[in-house]
């Protein structure tokens, strides 16, 4: 039997921060904005916006468009699947572990 395809660290890291995932909510609900119209909606500073920006940015989570002075950044659609897709395998993961278990408890002497 082999082993399963390592976890993406990268993304997993991009989203284990809560303020990373307010990010992610807040481009999801606004589709594109500026790091500072992200400060405006989020209760951290606009120089740590731009550093949570930069993890999800690796993670491919994000991706930016420049128009002029201004860089607008984005959800990645691609970026998201990759995620839906580790999360779903993580899932799945984790529902055969616990059938294991399960299976080795059902399998225990029974004590009366």
């Amino acid at each position: 039997m082999s082993s399963p395809a390592p976890f993406n660290e990268e993304l997993w890291f991009a989203i284990a921060e809560p303020s990373r995932r307010k990010i992610i909510e807040v481009l999801l609900l606004k589709g594109e904005a500026t790091a500072s119209r992200l400060a405006d909606d989020v209760p951290f500073s606009r120089q740590a916006v731009s550093k949570h920006i930069a993890v999800l940015k690796r993670a491919g989570l994000v991706k930016e468009r420049k128009t002029g002075k201004e860089v607008r950044f984005r959800l990645s659609p691609e970026g998201l699947s990759v995620a839906a897709q580790e999360l779903s395998r993580a899932a799945m993961l984790w529902d055969e572990r616990l059938q294991k278990i399960k299976h080795i408890a059902e399998t225990l002497p029974q004590e009366e």
